[in-house]
């Protein structure tokens, strides 16, 4: 996301109650997180989970990774300078050294033409025993479905989030595609739908 435009809609947008919601699941899920340990989240965005994340484990440090130098402007100008996360610029797929105890990612997934990419970067970053957590949108049935996701959960916010959200429903991977993603991967995660659009995959590896 490198408009400038698009990326001030995201920042600004509200976001609360899903980024609250990813925060409650990852917390659910992995709650045998040790009070130390270094963090890694794929696709950042304007850092607002990283930051979350911050406050909720004070222990940990946080890198922060996104491909957009203007997303990560963003994220930096609302990150404390005080703050445990660092932000950097790279692209999927990316070779890691496993140096990571903790790995997540809100809606990143569905960006990527070629899955494999943050699936082998989650596993070349995973210490042993990393706990991950992704969660993502799901595809509906039909674009009608996808029209109604828009306007019931998108339908106060500007036009250009609103076609992104029909965009990205559209172009989401299917629960069965997601399983098929992490069999191929050879990545022991559970996968769960959360909500009406909403799914995780989460588990232990390393």
């Amino acid at each position: 996301m490198l408009d400038e435009d698009q990326v001030r809609a995201y920042a600004e947008a509200d976001f609360d109650a899903p980024h609250s919601h990813f925060m409650e699941l990852l917390s659910a899920r992995c709650n045998d997180l040790p009070p130390t340990g270094r963090a890694l989240d794929l696709g950042c965005g304007s850092g607002d989970i990283s930051r979350r994340f911050a406050a909720q484990f004070p222990g940990w440090r946080i890198d922060g990774i996104d491909g957009s130098l203007t997303m990560l402007a963003a994220a930096r100008a609302m990150t404390p300078d005080d703050a445990q996360i660092q932000y950097i610029e790279t692209y999927l797929p990316t070779l890691l050294t496993g140096q990571y105890d903790m790995i997540f990612s809100n809606s990143l997934l569905h960006h990527l033409d070629d899955p494999a990419g943050l699936w082998s970067t989650i596993r070349s970053g995973a210490n042993q025993g990393c706990r991950v957590f992704i969660m993502d949108l799901f595809r509906p049935p039909d674009r009608k479905t996808a029209e109604v996701f828009v306007k019931q959960y998108a339908g106060d916010e500007p036009a250009v989030l609103q076609n992104d959200f029909l965009h990205s429903l559209l172009a989401a991977y299917e629960e069965a595609e997601i399983v098929e993603q992490l069999r191929s991967a050879g990545l022991p995660l559970c996968v769960e739908v959360v909500s009406d659009r909403h799914i995780i995959a989460w588990g232990g590896i390393g």
